[in-house]
């Protein structure tokens, strides 16, 4: 395996390692960097893969520098090597949420860890602010959460349009249908009522770069493609009600 690295936005890096035999068609683990006078990685791989993913953040930046470490929920693949990284960088702190903090990161980091709010940002230097949002249940995890970068409009999306393949580091097309069919493969995401109005939530963002944790990059129009995604999952929920009965709202 190699970490293959690609410039997504101005500033903000995706660090990609391609797993050909995980499924028929293979799937990406994707970090991101966000290159400030504090730099910030989303995202720290699973713990046997950093030695590729501290290489490829050394083609970027001195690894020993990074500041900030966060990802979109507490999972081996979003945090195994969270450790590790902060043996590295001895100034770097991990930032997450009340609940991924509360129930996990208080006692699996190796230091305290900073409570994000909801909302809340982050000044990273040179431009560069990061934005903290829960997204809890969504797609999965009650501690989930996503990253956006504002000067970018980059939102780092965690698990949400999860997809297949070995696509390029950024693509321009249909990133909401082969979201739909790695669902339809893998029903990863904690369908419940809330779920849409959560998606959409992210849409009044306007965002001109999705940055998937599986799959590639998307640059165009992100509030149209969320609310598609959002769209699907409240037929996903309407589809699991009326198995149980349950009249779909008019």
């Amino acid at each position: 395996m190699e970490t293959r690295v690609a410039e997504i936005a101005d500033g903000i890096y995706r660090l990609s390692t391609f797993v050909p035999d995980l499924t028929p068609a293979g799937m990406t683990f994707n970090s991101f960097l966000v290159r400030g006078e504090e730099p910030l990685l989303f995202h720290t791989g699973l713990r046997n893969m950093f030695p590729l993913n501290r290489e490829a953040v050394a083609s970027l930046i001195p690894p020993e520098t990074l500041r900030w470490i966060t990802f979109g929920h507490y999972e081996a693949d979003e945090c195994g090597a969270m450790n590790e990284w902060l043996a590295v960088a001895p100034e770097a702190q991990v930032a997450h949420g009340q609940t991924g903090v509360s129930v996990s990161l208080n006692d699996m980091a190796s230091r305290p860890p900073r409570v994000l709010d909801d909302g809340e940002r982050i000044d990273l230097g040179g431009g560069k602010v990061v934005r903290y949002i829960d997204t809890p249940h969504t797609p999965h995890g009650w501690d989930a959460g996503v990253l956006f970068e504002d000067s970018t409009g980059t939102l780092m999306c965690g698990d949400l349009f999860t997809q297949l393949g070995n696509e390029p580091a950024l693509v321009h097309g249909d990133v909401v249908g082969p979201a739909i069919a790695a669902e339809d493969v893998f029903h990863y995401s904690s369908l419940n009522p809330g779920m849409g109005m959560t998606i959409r939530g992210l849409a009044k963002l306007a965002p001109k770069t999705l940055a998937l944790m599986h799959g590639p990059s998307f640059a165009g129009d992100g509030a149209a493609a969320i609310n598609a995604l959002a769209d699907d999952y409240d037929r996903r929920i309407g589809d699991r009600l009326a198995e149980f009965g349950f009249a779909r709202a008019a």
